[in-house]
């Protein structure tokens, strides 16, 4: 989506350090800010409006990035290896959003690059509590899970206008571009999806098509705050997938688009449960799902850089009324 999701529902944007963290998940790459928690904020702080983010996500004026992560203290108890945070995430093209299962990995990844003790990680995000396990690292590539929890399937649960849908479904039917008649899949895994099958659909699977399909459906007026969208088949055994991110564009790979990709494909009856390989232009990722539709995704971060935002950047952020 080209608008920011959401409008209105967040809290007032976060003051954070310029200090941060990239890493990426199969090529989709998230920057961690912590948030700058002095009262007034400090002189070298910034804050995250949606005009500034986009300018930080900026490949060529910014350091580039499909999103950033913030990450703040959570006030209960910690233990050596178990650490709590409270996170926000904002798309590159400013719009705040619930959660990402590939931000959450880079969040993880961050946390235990500081403090090799850490091996969980509970993060408060979207309204929800959601739990990481770091399973190994070796030269600065780290293993990491996320339980996503159960998913909400139907027209509701992306906020989609019901007579957008047809059938008692899943799958249910819609309307595409040209009148294409689409077989769909509507999940929200914490954050919306609405996954495409390919083969009942009768819809080519390649870039060339796929790419007005996520645009006409990551912005569709009838859900209410847009959508993330996949292009979905079974192939030998594993999951195939294409990714539309609302507020990116095209990705080489997201984690919550992993998940809903293997529960249509569950849920239809192309998969059976237990653990499906999903696969992406960026690469594979594990996924589970058990009978009663709980997600775990697992897979790899890559750390890349961490760094400070200079002055040349902040000058050209708006100044604070």
């Amino acid at each position: 989506m080209s608008h920011s999701p959401g409008a209105g529902r967040w809290p007032p944007r976060p003051r954070l350090s310029r200090h941060f963290y990239k890493a990426h998940g199969l090529g989709n790459d998230y920057l961690v800010f912590e948030r700058d928690e002095t009262p007034g904020g400090r002189e070298v702080s910034w804050r995250a409006t949606a005009e500034h983010v986009r300018r930080v996500c900026d490949p060529h004026r910014g350091v580039g990035a499909d999103g950033i992560v913030v990450v703040a203290p959570d006030d209960r108890h910690d233990v050596d290896t178990h650490a709590r945070v409270a996170l926000r995430m904002f798309n590159p093209d400013g719009g705040e959003f619930e959660r990402s299962g590939n931000g959450l990995r880079v969040l993880a990844s961050y946390l235990a690059s500081r403090d090799p003790m850490i091996d969980v990680i509970d993060a408060r995000v979207g309204g929800a509590e959601v739990r990481m396990q770091v399973h190994g690292r070796q030269a600065g590539t780290f293993d990491i899970s996320v339980d996503m929890g159960t998913p909400g399937v139907g027209p509701e649960a992306i906020l989609a206008d019901p007579a957008l849908l047809a059938g008692d479904g899943p799958p249910f039917t819609m309307s595409g571009p040209d009148d294409t008649v689409l077989h769909v899949v509507p999940i929200s895994v914490g954050n919306p999806h609405l996954v495409v099958l390919a083969e009942p659909s009768g819809v080519d699977f390649t870039e060339e098509w796929f790419a007005p399909l996520g645009r006409f459906l990551s912005t569709h007026p009838a859900i209410t705050h847009g959508t993330n969208v996949q292009l979905a088949r079974v192939s030998e055994g594993r999951a195939e997938a294409c990714i539309w991110e609302r507020g990116v564009g095209r990705t080489s790979a997201s984690g919550t688009s992993s998940c809903a990709v293997a529960v249509a494909l569950v849920l239809v009856g192309g998969l059976d449960p237990g653990e499906i390989m999903v696969e992406m232009p960026g690469g594979r990722m594990q996924v589970t799902v058990d009978a009663s539709l709980n997600v775990r995704l697992r897979g790899p971060v890559e750390s890349i850089m961490t760094g400070t935002l200079e002055q040349g950047l902040l000058a050209t952020f708006e100044p604070e009324s």
